[in-house]
């Protein structure tokens, strides 16, 4: 299956989080599934798949033209698309993806969950969206959503729509996994969208 990987492209976080995507790069590929990123060479991102190609993993990058001008692109990859711009990436990343699996990471891997989980949400697609999250970067934002959830803002079906994980291997589980269709009713969407 082609798993899509959200994850950081900073060059300042701890290197635990750079190991924790080498080793996600490396089960991704012993497990035979290719991987989709956003195609650069820095941080996680480059982790990832440098590790899924030394593991013999095939490698998919979608990466906008501002990166490939700053030279963070990743030509070592299978297939390297280049999009005008975030919107394209992204969408040519959904597109491709059969499964998404969130690393940590900063404001724009927030971005990216938010739009897959969204889609869940409101049944706009059915493939499962997994976070790992082994030292709880997103237990704030976990108890973010459960108070959105509280104060009537979102739907329970938002926690269906999801799968926490805190091991590599409980993630790529969860990804392999059949995903939990969530499908609201009309009375639903009239209700709290988030």
């Amino acid at each position: 299956m082609n798993v899509c990987v959200f994850c950081a492209s900073s060059q300042k976080i701890d290197p635990k989080y750079v190991e924790l995507a080498t080793n996600v790069g490396t089960e991704l590929a012993r497990r035979g599934h290719t991987l989709v990123s956003g195609g650069a060479t820095v941080s996680c991102m480059g982790a990832v798949t440098a590790a899924a190609r030394a593991a013999g993993g095939r490698t998919v990058g979608v990466i906008p033209q501002v990166l490939v001008d700053v030279e963070i692109a990743d030509r070592d990859s299978d297939e390297l698309i280049v999009t005008p711009g975030m919107r394209e990436r992204k969408a040519a990343m959904d597109e491709r993806s059969d499964a998404f699996l969130v690393l940590p990471g900063g404001i724009g891997t927030l971005e990216e969950l938010f739009e897959i989980w969204t889609a869940r949400v409101l049944g706009i697609h059915d493939r499962p969206l997994v976070v790992l999250d082994p030292w709880g970067l997103y237990a704030s934002l976990r108890g973010l959503v459960e108070h959105m959830y509280d104060e009537g803002f979102t739907r329970a079906n938002v926690f269906d729509a999801i799968a926490w994980t805190t091991t590599v291997e409980e993630a790529l589980d969860h990804v392999e996994g059949r995903a939990r269709p969530v499908r609201p009713t009309a009375e639903e969407l009239g209700e709290a969208t988030g």
